[in-house]
């Protein structure tokens, strides 16, 4: 049986770094009030970093995309798929595809398909299942999946309940065909009920919306980003037959430090087996769950044979997980 394997990891974030404090004053410029506290107490978040003005997510992604490779041991030529999850893409509607820009960026000619993944905060793990499907259906060997996103281009910077929460960052893993099992198990859900929750800029062609920025309903986004995420979790443990006891780390989107910190006690699993970096960077979308499994994989954390739950939530409404043993 083929499986797929995480052989290599990478992740960007762009040299801006942006504190609360920062921020705070930048607010109060304006007659906004906030502080390091407020920020910190709500969501867990002490600082984000915004893409300089001649980045785009594309640059993010192939930075992210050369350290996965590179970890990897495998050259750009050997990648047989491309696929970019983010929300932010370089071109209005992905024409063309951040994924595509990537490839060109990276110097592949012709030797990969590409393609954007859009389900907001779950794009990676949606990525993850898409590329593990390619890989076991025998349709590529090699997949770059890569989450990117520069939301401060999208940010409402008179919204403070909006514009203290996320930043911009790339992560990317390679996916390769193996004969040791990797990924052991994937779900994903969506419910468009929940669309108005949580929504990004309305695009030209749609005459019935002027928003100009992202929109959040925080309460209603943390009630059922708790309640989803720890039955998508149990979900994939199910489907590979795994108590939750067998987890060594779990990797939830990082996007509120309360709502992953809930999703991994309804779990069972103490605080020290969850990969926490939200505090360095906000939420970044889909780069969010591979920036943190780049982190713990580079300062040994994560070692082989362990397994790993990575989970998302976001807009759609849209979450998932994958659980894969390393």
């Amino acid at each position: 049986m083929t499986y797929s394997k995480i052989i290599g990891t990478g992740s960007y974030l762009p040299a801006k770094r942006v504190t609360n404090d920062d921020l705070a004053a930048q607010l109060a410029a304006k007659g906004i009030e906030t502080s390091d506290e407020w920020i910190v107490t709500r969501s867990g978040i002490s600082a984000r970093h915004y893409a300089a003005p001649d980045e785009n997510a594309s640059d993010l992604a192939v930075n992210a995309a050369r350290k996965a490779l590179e970890a990897s041991g495998l050259e750009a030529e050997q990648i047989d798929l491309i696929i970019v999850a983010t929300s932010t893409p370089d071109y209005f509607g992905s024409f063309p595809s951040t994924a595509c820009i990537v490839q060109n960026k990276l110097g592949m000619r012709n030797n990969s398909a590409a393609f954007d993944m859009g389900a907001v905060c779950s794009g990676f793990v949606y990525a993850m299942a898409t590329a593990d499907a390619f890989i076991k259906a025998g349709n590529a060997k090699n997949v770059l999946v890569i989450g990117t996103e520069v939301f401060s281009r999208i940010l409402d910077f008179d919204d403070r309940s909006t514009c203290v929460l996320f930043g911009d960052g790339a992560g990317a893993v390679v996916l390769a065909a193996s004969e040791e099992p990797g990924v052991l198990a994937v779900k994903l859900h969506a419910d468009g009920s929940h669309g108005g929750i949580l929504c990004g800029p309305a695009n030209p062609s749609n005459q019935a919306s002027n928003q100009k920025f992202l929109y959040m309903d925080g309460p209603a986004v943390f009630k059922l980003a708790v309640s989803v995420l720890e039955k998508v979790a149990n979900e994939a443990l199910a489907h590979a037959q795994m108590p939750a006891g067998d987890i060594d780390w779990l990797i939830p989107h990082q996007a509120n430090l309360r709502i992953m910190t809930g999703t991994a006690k309804k779990l069972g699993l103490p605080a020290d087996k969850m990969v926490v970096t939200v505090h360095e960077h906000g939420n970044t979308s889909a780069a969010s769950i591979p920036l943190a499994l780049d982190v713990a994989m580079r300062d040994g954390r994560i070692k082989p044979g362990h397994n790993v739950m990575m989970e998302g939530v976001g807009g759609g409404f849209t979450w998932g997980a994958v659980l894969a043993r390393m």
